[in-house]
This record gives C-alpha cells, sequence and structure tokens, in this order.
C-alpha cells in the first residue's frame, strides 16, 4: 500500500485504529512528519490531540544512525541511550554522547515554546495513549516517547504508524500495548518508500494543526 501523502497515511491508519477501539484514547503525534499523521487520526476517531517532542541523537558523521534520543512529557525530559550504536562507534561516540544531548535537548526545549505557545500539554497519566509517527525505521525517537509514556503513567501505550519494518515493529510489540502499522515492506528501504509526496513538514504547519498558530 502506498499514501498520497501524511493526511492520507492518517486516514488509512484511523481506519485500522477503529478495529482496537480507540475511541478513549489521545493521540500524540510525534513532531514534525507524525503531526499530519495525528492530526488526521485524531479527526477521524473524535480524539483529542497533542504533540510530544521528541530529538534522536544522532551520531556525528552519521546524523541518521540514532546513538540516543530525548523526549519530553509532563514535564520531563527522558533521555534513551543506544547502547550497541555507542559500542560499534567505540571511545569517541562515548565523549561526544553529552554535547550532542546538550544541542539537542536545547532544540527539544525551543520547539516545546514553539509548539505549546504556552499551553500545557495533555495529562497522560491514568489515559490510554497512541503514539502516531509518519513511519519507524529503527525505532530511537518512537523508543524515546514510549519510555517518556511509561515514567508519566500512562495506562496502556499504542504505537501506531502507517508503515515499519517487520523487525522492528516486532521489537515494540514486547514494550508496548499494541502496535499498529498499515503497511509492512519487505523488503523495507526508508519509511519515504511509502508515500508519493514525503515533503518536510515546517514548523508551522505543526503549529497550525495543534491550533497554536
Amino acid at each position: 500500500m502506498r499514501f498520497d501523502d501524511r493526511e492520507d497515511a492518517g486516514r488509512a491508519l484511523a481506519a485500522a485504529l477503529k478495529e482496537v477501539d480507540a475511541g478513549s484514547a489521545i493521540i500524540l503525534g510525534l513532531p514534525r512528519g507524525g503531526v499530519p499523521v495525528a492530526a488526521a487520526v485524531a479527526q477521524a476517531l473524535n480524539a483529542p490531540l497533542d504533540v510530544i517532542v521528541v530529538r534522536k541523537l544522532g551520531l556525528p558523521g552519521q546524523s541518521e544512525l540514532a546513538m540516543g534520543a530525548i523526549a519530553s512529557v509532563a514535564g520531563s525530559v527522558v533521555t534513551v541511550r543506544n547502547d550497541w550504536v555507542l559500542r560499534g562507534a567505540g571511545a569517541d561516540a562515548l565523549l561526544c554522547f553529552d554535547s550532542v544531548l546538550e544541542r539537542e535537548r536545547a532544540e527539544l526545549e525551543r520547539r516545546q515554546k514553539l509548539y505549546r505557545a504556552g499551553r500545557e500539554p495533555l495529562r497522560v497519566a491514568g489515559k490510554d495513549v497512541i503514539l502516531v509517527d509518519d513511519g519507524i525505521a529503527t525505532g530511537s525517537t518512537m523508543r524515546a516517547a514510549v519510555i517518556a509514556l511509561d515514567s508519566s503513567g500512562a495506562a496502556s501505550v499504542t504505537v501506531a504508524v502507517p508503515v515499519g519494518p517487520a523487525d522492528t515493529l516486532a521489537e515494540f510489540e514486547t514494550l508496548v500495548d499494541r502496535v499498529v502499522c498499515v503497511n509492512v515492506p519487505e523488503p523495507f528501504w526508508a519509511v519515504g518508500q511509502a508515500y508519493d509526496d514525503f515533503t518536510q513538514t515546517s514548523d508551522d504547519e505543526v503549529r497550525r494543526l495543534l491550533g497554536v498558530g
């Protein structure tokens, strides 16, 4: 299955979520690309929408390879390390981890202010939460979001994505209550392979969808 764009993917994902009784949940989108998908899901399910800000900690020189991630939820920041990446990269990665963390934390805080414009985040304690992104590959940023929600007392967590690889999805099935994915291509190359239009989502678009801009 291919999607026209992120909104189309969100509608397809919402149809899959309706089959698992997700009507009482709150929807959290991972910015930036996950927010248009999450907005379409929230509209279709008539559910509250919010954002969970997550930043990947890219390995210097290989920024797409995540040596960890950070996520902000309910006013606290959670850090996740990808130990297998750090071990493979050697001592240099360990030495630069803290500097990358500091830089990405500053960006996380910037986005928090930009996307919320002073508005308080939705309460997740005791809630059924559906985490939505425009796709999943290695899962580093999604993993940080899951850990952040677990530490904040969410009643249940569902990872919902339009596209992702079978091995990563299987890993998340051991971490959360439910995983919903519309398209599991074989072979999997990249999230963008499932989209006709995979144009980068802007901060202004995220703000518009969240109703703050």
